[in-house]
């Protein structure tokens, strides 16, 4: 991720998703911010653009980072370690998998327990 100071305006932030998305959030000076999703085949031009007050921002962090009293997270720790069950469908990719096959931690840093 980087970071850009844009004067008067706020803090640009800027990353690239593991499947090379152009992400950015532009965090205003007055607590709203701006969430832009680029083009897959131009990084460079805006597809969605979507501002968020600041409670909007609020209900979206939640929904990124769920509190401990959502009731599929176990545990949480001072490290920032979080255990949460997920529950796979029937028909999910992963059903009847091999654990080391799904290559779960090499490609998104999760352990499964």
């Amino acid at each position: 991720m980087s970071t850009t100071p844009l004067p008067g305006i706020g803090v640009q932030y800027d990353l690239t998703t593991r499947e090379h998305r152009h992400l950015s959030v532009i965090a205003h000076r007055d607590g709203t911010r701006t969430v832009n999703v680029y083009r897959a085949d131009d990084p460079d031009a805006c597809a969605q653009s979507l501002h968020l007050t600041g409670p909007e921002t609020a209900s979206l962090i939640d929904a990124l980072m769920p509190a401990h009293h959502s009731p599929n997270v176990l545990h949480t720790t001072d490290l920032g370690l979080v255990a949460e069950r997920i529950e796979l469908s029937a028909h999910s990719h992963w059903n009847g998998r091999v654990l080391g096959e799904t290559r779960m931690r090499t490609e998104t840093g999760v352990s499964v327990v």
